[in-house]
């Protein structure tokens, strides 16, 4: 054992705990990087695609999202709870975790490219037989994607039980995520920009350029699915050896009989509503409200997600300084003033120079509420890493299903093609109304942190005790 690596001696569970090295954090990292891609692609592009490109109405459009926010929300529990079943998977010499994101990969590889390509054979086939189509392959691609996210998320506490490395490995993964749509958008921008005309609109000309943006960006999600497969190691000696199996795994009845499980997931769900929503319809609103040329459905959003990995290098501090409860709200009312100055702002001044601040706003919101939210979840859980996968997938059904219902009423009462400012009222009323849900939340869980600090041990000062008396000896 290096004798310069931090240590944490615990008593109470006789175990030998070492900071998690950089390495493994971004090996940890880039696992999730595929689906962070296919995530962009789906959020930010899907409707655009459908709608603009496929010439599909918004109903429609809105239909094939919902049918695969369902089949997510369905997948991730039935994941989770299998998830947490020991050794029970017949490909589980790699863990039980990995399993499953192995399994996952496999089945978003092999559909998700057909979501952005004309029907096959079947291009002048009716509405309901394109829509049965590209339900198919979406209700499979969700269920890869679900499997993959849950074991990812799973995996934070199996690898460490300390809370700051824990936030750390939730901030290095949202970093990588920002990382996946700053490439989608910078291959898509290259696409659009160069390919189309300054002041042209997306139209039915542009699907290969999508299709070129898919195969791009899956290519280098699949290289880091591989390597996070070569490096990371359910079993990686850094959690010692009694964490997973010396405390009593929490029975999934007592899970949904504790008040802080739906506290949680309202936070959880709140933020993904807010982080998905405006990734779903900033894009149409910039196409539709403020008539930008097609170059700005990439820009627009990459800015957003340059802000967001700027701010990921603070989130850690933020939480570790002034609180979880802090560091959300203050998260929330940035995204708010994005969502008043996208309501109340206008002209030529906001098209050219103000739209960029909220671009900003917007981005900074979302990784500040996104990985603090993910602390409180893993907060929750505290040292039960037995029944994470569980929890995770509680918590991603309420997100998806709760996103896919929005998307689909809100796509349901665009019927008035002239109706230039509805997007800008989704964006102002329905994102901001989901950051103010989400704060409330938070607010709600005001003795969260002391129950939980009651039942798991505080690492940092074992830490502190065990360098010291290493330094003694």
């Amino acid at each position: 054992m290096d004798e310069h690596t931090p240590l944490i001696i615990s008593n109470e569970y006789t175990e030998i705990y070492r900071r998690l090295p950089f390495k493994l954090q971004v090996a940890y990292g880039i696992g999730h990087v595929l689906n962070d891609v296919c995530a962009s692609m789906w959020f930010t592009y899907l409707l655009v695609f459908f709608n603009l490109v496929l010439k599909f109405t918004s109903a429609q459009a809105g239909l094939i999202l919902l049918v695969g926010q369902v089949a997510d929300a369905i997948a991730t529990p039935f994941v989770g709870y299998h998830s947490d079943q020991p050794d029970n998977f017949w490909f589980c010499c790699c863990g039980r975790r990995k399993a499953w994101h192995f399994f996952g990969t496999i089945c978003v590889i092999a559909t998700f490219p057909f979501i952005f390509l004309p029907c096959l054979n079947c291009e002048h086939s009716s509405t309901e037989a394109q829509l049965f189509y590209y339900s198919l392959f979406v209700i499979i691609f969700q269920f890869g994607w679900a499997a993959v996210q849950i074991s990812h998320l799973s995996l934070i506490p199996e690898l460490t039980p300390n809370e700051h490395d824990r936030t750390k490995l939730t901030a290095v993964r949202y970093g990588f995520t920002v990382f996946s749509n700053v490439l989608v958008y910078l291959i898509t921008w290259y696409y659009l920009h160069i390919g189309t005309g300054s002041n042209s609109q997306i139209g039915p000309d542009d699907a290969p350029k999508f299709q070129n943006v898919v195969i791009y960006g899956m290519g280098v999600g699949i290289t880091c699915s591989i390597l996070f497969h070569i490096f990371v190691k359910e079993e990686n000696g850094y959690t010692g050896n009694n964490v997973r199996g010396g405390v009593p795994r929490s029975s999934i009845s007592d899970l949904l009989c504790s008040m802080k499980l739906y506290q949680v997931a309202v936070v959880y769900m709140s933020t993904r509503l807010f982080v998905n929503l405006s990734q779903i319809f900033i894009p149409l609103y910039l196409h539709e409200s403020l008539n930008m040329a097609a170059s700005a459905l990439a820009l627009i959003p990459l800015i957003m997600f340059i802000g967001s990995f700027l701010t990921t290098f603070i989130i850690e501090f933020m939480n570790r300084t002034i609180g979880r409860r802090i560091s959300y709200i203050s998260g929330g009312i940035i995204g708010i003033v994005g969502c008043a100055m996208v309501r109340f702002r206008y002209g030529e001044d906001f098209i050219n120079y103000d739209i960029y601040v909220v671009a900003i706003l917007f981005g900074a919101a979302n990784s500040i509420i996104l990985v603090t939210s993910l602390g409180i979840t893993v907060d929750l859980i505290g040292d039960k890493s037995g029944s994470v996968a569980f929890v995770y997938g509680v918590m991603s059904f309420c997100d998806k299903l709760a996103n896919g219902i929005a998307v689909v009423i809100i796509q349901d009462f665009h019927t008035d093609a002239s109706s230039s400012q509805y997007y800008r009222d989704i964006v102002s009323y329905v994102c901001g109304g989901s950051a103010l849900l989400g704060i409330l939340g938070v607010l709600s869980l005001k003795r969260m942190r002391e129950s939980i600090a009651q039942n798991v041990p505080n690492y940092n000062s074992i830490n502190a005790e065990a360098n010291n008396s290493t330094s003694s000896s």
